[in-house]
């Protein structure tokens, strides 16, 4: 009752909202437009031009209202193992690297399937690369190599397709590595013409009256999600406060079409009927979006397609601004292309509900102009005189007002929190200047020839402060423009102008934030790392200690200890860490870069690792990659105009810390009487050094002996580095100690309890 509930909830504010913007938009058009004779041609046509981006929102709103008002993905099926049908997995590849391309056959390998004999991999390489090929040998799955081909990854593709005949087809791009159980959760999905749930909820095969026969599934899409921050959320310091800029579209939005039977294909992380595939002529060429065309014919031949919201399969986002806004161009223009080259909306062949689908599609890439009017319709009437909306400030309040605020509500109520006008305002506002000219060029019919695969490799970002340059010029004419409204505000009391001040504080902070991520963020790791609370067993030297990894990637590893121990930090020496989780063992070597104090007392060891042989390097790319990444889902609530761009300025202007320790320094503050009768303070130790200081009127000698007689005597040599700092020349007989590690136990111990009072 109560979900049935938030759902009515959901539903009425909708309506609401929805008559409101109605009303707004016939006052907008029947009361606010500038007249030609008093205002001027250019008043009454940049009025016309934001009443016909504001329609274009509102129409675009109400799309998106109801379908994420009515999401539905059924609920899958259980089959018996024996119905699970041949698959054919085709991993698509152009001029990817070799390690990259590992992960992902690597992962598609390890797919549970209940007769893994039926699952057939393929690596679809259109280049032909001898190095791929042995690749494919060495995991020991299937290779097809293309030379020349012209048709990009629609040819590749439909070359696999043609030399295999599974009734699945699985498509992957070169980065997304599959969950280990991406086929079980969408493979069952295609029974559901032969499957339904009795009145006890158990599922039972259709008796042969019961089945219908138009009702066939063409494909499941799963999200697109990714392991690695992207830019907004990286360059934006957010990459803990916001979902992945793509998860509202995979997560909210494409399941939002299940109801039309409109989910878009995306190319990757989907299950498609060979079928529906080959009834329409396999995977589309001639278009640079060829999953987004596919996908609709596939539609519009009847098959039913459902997006899922299983995060199954995740893969690397764009890492640098260029790649970035050459795949937005590469989506859009292909859009738009696709869509005119189908007739969507005048051909017989597309029902009226996959016509509004795919119409609310084609509309979205007209978002980046109606940005851009956003932002410069204050701009033009505060500072040029030019007004594009004549109204008095009642009927703001009124009109505007409301339907404003009810527009926000009701997108943070149903876009269950990935996201918000102001994210949604950011991530336009940064991307618009370079989006406007390739897609007015596409709706023009002005095509681009060529386009590159995006770039997926690890590099360092360049230097893209110059792109901002458009940004910073609207910065400062809306900064202008904001100090003169201020100043009519206090001096000549025009209330009206607090719709325009806020409009302008709102287009300054996203062009503030668009300006942020243009100057980007230096990127420290060459791999991603993971939060994880794995079990490690740690060898070295005969000696086995146990404590949790608490970060991993490639390239390393964090584990937590409970007392301080030595490990080896100079290469050449390394010790051993067993690492498991659920089915996946790996023994992993490397060496500590850092030694610091965590939580509660414990100590943080991180970790380089180095090269691992074959089998155990396979487990642990499936210890770092077959989990849900660790990347917010859902905004967080401490996420604002102000304090987001407080804490970049804050994030860009602090000195970074970091600690150079490689072995842990015990604070022990422990008196020893020496030899000679005098004593000493031992303030710290780190297994290697001590730092001592007289005590009384003594000074310290160049050598001495702390704890003579004991069995664990620590002969200490004045260094080089403080006249205070003593190297322990027989350390590593100490180590060996097992009396003297006890001591240092002790002092571990002692530390953790001082530090809790």
């Amino acid at each position: 009752m109560k979900k049935k509930s938030k759902k009515g909830f959901s539903v009425a504010l909708s309506i609401l909202t929805v008559a409101c913007l109605i009303i707004y938009l016939g006052w907008r058009i029947l009361r606010t437009l500038p007249d030609y004779r008093v205002y001027g041609w250019v008043a009454f046509i940049a009025g016309i031009c934001l009443i016909v981006a504001e329609a274009i929102s509102v129409i675009e709103a109400l799309v998106h209202y109801w379908d994420l008002n009515r999401q539905y993905t059924p609920p899958m099926p259980e089959i018996p193992e024996e119905w699970y049908p041949e698959v054919d997995v085709l991993i698509a590849t152009h001029n990817e690297e070799e390690e990259l391309l590992f992960k992902t056959v690597n992962a598609c390998t390890r797919m549970k399937y209940p007769d893994k004999r039926k699952v057939h991999i393929h690596i679809c390489d259109d280049t032909n690369r001898p190095e791929i090929k042995a690749l494919a040998d060495k995991l020991h799955v299937n290779y097809f190599g293309l030379s020349d081909n012209k048709l990009a990854k629609a040819g590749n593709l439909n070359n696999a397709i043609g030399k295999t005949n599974a009734p699945l087809i699985v498509t992957f791009d070169a980065d997304m590595i599959p969950n280990s159980d991406f086929l079980m959760e969408t493979v069952p999905y295609f029974f559901l013409p032969k499957m339904k749930q009795d009145e006890n909820g158990k599922w039972v095969e259709r008796t042969p009256d019961e089945i219908d026969e138009k009702f066939k599934i063409g494909f499941i899409q799963t999200p697109q999600s990714f392991y690695n921050p992207d830019l907004f959320q990286y360059n934006l310091y957010s990459e803990g406060q916001i979902p992945n800029e793509q998860d509202y579209f995979f997560r909210q939005v494409n399941i939002g079409k299940n109801r039309a039977n409109a989910p878009i294909y995306a190319g990757s992380n989907t299950v498609i009927s060979r079928e529906a595939l080959e009834e329409v002529g396999g995977i589309r060429t001639g278009t640079i979006t060829e999953d987004f065309e596919t996908g609709l014919l596939i539609e519009s031949k009847g098959y039913t397609c459902y997006a899922v919201d299983k995060l199954l399969a995740k893969g690397l986002a764009p890492i640098t601004i260029n790649s970035l806004i050459k795949q937005r161009e590469r989506w859009g223009r292909g859009c738009i292309y696709s869509l005119r080259r189908v007739h969507i909306l005048l051909s017989p062949k597309f029902n009226f509900k996959l016509k509004l689908a795919y119409f609310s599609c084609r509309i979205y890439w007209g978002s980046f102009t109606r940005r851009f009017l956003y932002i410069l319709s204050p701009i033009l009437f505060v500072l040029f005189d030019i007004p594009v909306v004549i109204c008095d400030f009642k009927e703001l309040i009124l009109i505007w007002l409301p339907s404003y605020v009810l527009y926000g509500i009701t997108l943070k109520k149903i876009s269950g929190d990935i996201r918000n006008t102001r994210w949604s305002n950011i991530i336009d506002t940064t991307i618009f200047p370079y989006m406007l000219l390739p897609i007015w060029a596409e709706t023009l019919f002005i095509r681009k020839k060529e386009f590159h695969v995006t770039g997926k490799a690890k590099v360092q970002q360049n230097n893209n402060a110059y792109m901002a340059l458009p940004h910073v010029v609207l910065l400062v004419l809306c900064i202008y423009a904001l100090i003169i409204m201020i100043k009519d505000l206090f001096l000549y009391r025009a209330f009206g102008s607090v719709i325009v001040i806020y409009w302008l504080i709102i287009n300054s902070s996203s062009l503030i934030m668009s300006i942020f991520f243009m100057i980007g963020r230096k990127s420290e790791r060459l791999t991603e790392r993971f939060s994880v609370n794995l079990p490690v067993e740690v060898q070295y030297e005969g000696k086995v200690y146990h404590g949790n990894v608490v970060d991993i990637s490639e390239g390393g590893l964090a584990l937590e200890l409970d007392d301080a121990i030595y490990l080896p930090y100079k290469e050449g020496k390394e010790a051993d860490f067993y690492i498991q989780y659920n089915e996946y063992y790996a023994k992993v070597t490397g060496h500590i870069v850092t030694v610091k104090k965590a939580a509660a007392g414990k100590w943080k060891y991180c970790v380089v690792v180095s090269e691992m042989d074959e089998k155990n390097r396979q487990e642990y790319l499936q210890i770092i990659y077959d989990r849900e990444h660790t990347l917010p889902k859902k905004l967080s609530k401490n996420s604002s105009y102000f304090g987001d761009i407080v804490k970049n300025l804050s994030k860009r202007t602090e000195v970074a810390e970091s600690s150079r320790r490689q072995t842990a320094r015990i604070m022990v503050n422990e008196t020893c009487e020496l030899n000679d009768g005098n004593k000493v303070l031992l303030e710290n130790y780190n297994f290697e050094f001590v730092r001592l200081s007289a005590v009384g009127e003594g000074s310290l000698p160049a050598k001495l002996t702390l704890f003579p007689g004991s069995a664990y005597e620590l002969y200490c040599e004045q260094s080089d580095i403080n006249p205070n700092v003593y190297a322990i020349t027989n350390w590593e007989a100490l180590v060996d100690n097992k009396e003297f590690m006890k001591v240092v136990k002790g002092w571990s111990s002692n530390a953790k309890e001082k530090k809790r009072r």
